[in-house]
């Protein structure tokens, strides 16, 4: 998907939470300032027409790690790579905005993991000090807004749901999502407006796939979501 296509959603979800698009795009270009050096095809490399867990750092992975080592590849989330490193499964790409465990970024790209570092309005501090530490040879530059030579945006809000849309983008076969928990009545009602968004935006992207790969399209995690869901927002 790119950006011309996602970009109604994009304009809704800053709508809804008050976001404004200019600190956006400040943040994006302190990140192209900083010279990631990865690519998309760093991802495709790795992801491309496999069967990808896409790793969720929820209460329930430490139970669904079988099923994270029987995916042909991983695509951790935020803090979902550090439990996936505590119990010696290897981490095949990394999506992270830096708001949780920023350490990781540094450490696994120096490991050669495709790393996506996400800027987006409130995180501009964390991008400033943390990407500088990483290996940038490793590490793709995301944003919410327009992209821009550097720096992609291929859709997605959430670290999570952002990780499918690049998963998808790069060509994986199959996307599973271990721990993941679209209805944490543990996080504040911000967080739960994200996880909202979170459900929205993966229901699109499951329907788009259908639409491209056929009816045996089926994510899990949507099951007991997909009737309340309003799409309205997807022309």
């Amino acid at each position: 998907m790119d950006f011309e296509q996602f970009e109604p959603a994009y304009e809704s979800i800053l709508a809804d939470f008050g976001f404004g698009r200019a600190s956006d795009e400040r943040a994006r270009d302190v990140l192209v300032g900083l010279e990631p050096g990865g690519s998309l095809a760093d991802f495709e490399a790795v992801l491309g027409g496999r069967e990808v867990a896409v790793v969720a750092p929820g209460p329930t992975l430490s139970a669904e790690l079988d099923a994270v080592e029987e995916a042909e590849a991983v695509l951790a989330v935020s803090s979902a790579a550090g439990v996936l490193r505590e119990h010696d499964v290897a981490v095949d790409g990394y999506v992270t905005d830096l708001d949780a465990t920023p350490e990781l970024a540094p450490s696994l790209s120096a490991a050669a993991v495709p790393t996506a570092v996400h800027a987006h309005g409130d995180n501009v501090p964390a991008v400033r000090s943390v990407v500088p530490e990483c290996d940038r040879e490793h590490v793709l530059g995301t944003t919410q807004a327009a992209p821009v030579d550097g720096v992609a945006n291929v859709g997605g809000f959430t670290d999570g749901d952002r990780a499918a849309y690049l998963a998808d983008h790069v060509g994986a076969g199959s996307l599973s999502f271990p721990g993941w928990d679209l209805d944490d009545d543990a996080v504040d009602p911000t967080k739960a407006r994200k996880l909202a968004w979170a459900t929205r935006l993966l229901a699109v992207l499951e329907r788009d796939r259908r639409d491209r790969l056929g009816d045996r399209v089926h994510f899990d995690v949507l099951d007991g979501h997909r009737d309340d869901l309003d799409l309205d927002f997807w022309p």
